[in-house]
């Protein structure tokens, strides 16, 4: 079976590598399904759900937007930040939901707003895709 070489990269390095028949992403123009021997692609990431194929069990990671380029079955994801389902913390994410709405919800000027919006973006992902929405 063809399976499509992924590489992961955060700003601390390497995050993760790994083989797949299939990467399920979501993108600026929506979501895409990314088999082997899909054409070349370069997209932008949105803050969403990735999902994968790895030994025969389906991975689910919350990832922080970024960059996803793909050509001849390689796959790499650059981006700010990527947690694994079994490795969110649902406590902290709750936390910075909590943080993000009370920032949005103040009439502070000293609240950067956009900052807040995307940190309730990422809390929100993180829990939906640990489960907890």
């Amino acid at each position: 079976m063809t399976m499509i070489h992924c590489r992961v990269v955060t700003p601390e390095g390497l995050y993760k590598e790994m083989d797949t028949p299939i990467i399920n992403i979501v993108t600026t123009d929506g979501q895409r399904g990314i088999l082997p021997n899909h054409m070349p692609l370069v997209t932008m990431l949105k803050i969403g759900k990735m999902t994968t194929e790895e030994n025969g069990q389906r991975e689910e990671y919350a990832v922080a937007g970024g960059l996803f380029y793909f050509r001849d079955n390689k796959a790499e994801i650059m981006t700010d930040a990527i947690e694994n389902k079994k490795d969110i913390d649902a406590e902290r994410a709750e936390a910075a939901k909590a943080r993000a709405e009370r920032r949005l919800g103040s009439n502070n000027p000293n609240y950067d707003l956009q900052r807040a919006e995307i940190a309730l973006e990422k809390a929100l992902n993180r829990l939906s895709v640990k489960g907890n929405r």
